[in-house]
């Protein structure tokens, strides 16, 4: 007999056992038949990377599928973008079904239940100011996509992307923080003493190599139109707190930095570019040897703030201009 837990889990049932997957100590968790994944399954209907499970911040738990081959189902719906999850969720892959659940902690107290601090440690609320920079990428014409394209092949384009943007997020030296329908967000600590030149350039390394993945899409699958993204860089001080362990960062942050990274991925929508900076993030790309005057002046009306804000804004052209001519200085 297995004891249920106050800590967000899944439960695995079969003919002779039941299992509990623990969903503590990380926000990120793969499900696959792959032994890289952090649930191996069994099941030769499971794609090798079949889908994740995303904690956000406000303990929210997302699904998302990989692109796999036969579909992610929640209470029997396949899903083909990132779904909430609720307690008492069923979720099946191929033909494993795996339940979660996540009582809240007022339930948990109710039911007599204890939650060791250690554990309220690992995922303890936002506390410590640093000096953080936010990239927001979101997949243009999201919508008029799914207007286009079947849920089948809908789910394994997104899938895919959002696989490979995590790999290249973590290749520059960040992870995704959130995974937000069809948007991701990342976050790079900086040091006490500020951004060095290296951080900088890897964000925007990184960045690029997104538009470029993206683009390849049209290669791989049969879409109606090559996907283009957007994205928002801002730096500046957020609150920051560790949710993982080991060699894992985990961190998450929240503050004025983060939400308007996104609202800065919106405006290039009014400015008609790819990118778009904050102000702090500009005067620290401006301190590279090689001057970024291929950034655009602009000045913008950001939704939920007072006063026009200042950013610099170019193209995906421009910006492998100014990287192909940073990395040679």
């Amino acid at each position: 007999m297995v004891t249920l837990q106050p800590s967000p889990h899944l439960l695995l049932r079969t003919e002779s056992s039941t299992r509990c997957l623990s969903l503590v100590g990380g926000n990120c968790w793969t499900i696959g038949r792959s032994e890289d994944n952090n649930f191996v399954l069994n099941d030769r209907w499971i794609s090798r990377n079949h889908a994740m499970l995303q904690c956000m911040e406000t303990g929210e738990f997302y699904l998302i599928d990989l692109g796999s081959r036969n579909g992610s189902f929640v209470n029997g719906r396949r899903v083909s973008i990132p779904v909430t999850l609720h307690n008492g969720d069923r979720l099946t892959f191929g033909q494993t079904e795996l339940e979660f659940y996540c009582p809240s902690l007022i339930h948990a107290t109710d039911s007599g239940l204890s939650m060791d601090s250690k554990e309220f440690t690992a995922t303890a609320t936002l506390h410590v100011r640093r000096l953080i920079s936010v990239l927001v990428v979101d997949i243009r014409d999201f919508t008029v996509l799914t207007r286009q394209v079947d849920e089948k092949l809908l789910s394994e384009v997104i899938g895919t992307w959002f696989r490979h943007a995590g790999n290249i997020i973590r290749e520059y030296g960040s992870w995704v923080d959130k995974y937000i329908g069809d948007a991701v967000m990342a976050v790079w600590i900086h040091g006490t003493q500020g951004v060095t030149q290296d951080e900088m350039l890897r964000i925007f390394r990184a960045l690029s190599s997104l538009h470029k993945m993206t683009a390849d899409l049209h290669n791989q699958y049969p879409l109606p139109f090559p996907l283009r993204i957007g994205a928002g860089v801002n730096t500046g001080f957020a609150m920051v707190g560790n949710t993982g362990s080991g060699d894992r960062p985990d961190y998450t942050a929240l503050g004025d930095t983060v939400n308007a990274a996104f609202r800065l991925e919106s405006s290039t929508k009014q400015i008609g570019l790819d990118i778009s900076l904050g102000e702090s993030t500009y005067q620290y790309l401006a301190e590279l040897e090689t001057q970024p005057t291929l950034f655009k002046q602009y000045s913008v009306k950001l939704k939920g703030y007072d006063n026009p804000t200042l950013t610099h804004a170019c193209s995906f052209d421009a910006l492998d201009t100014f990287l192909q001519t940073s990395s040679k200085s």
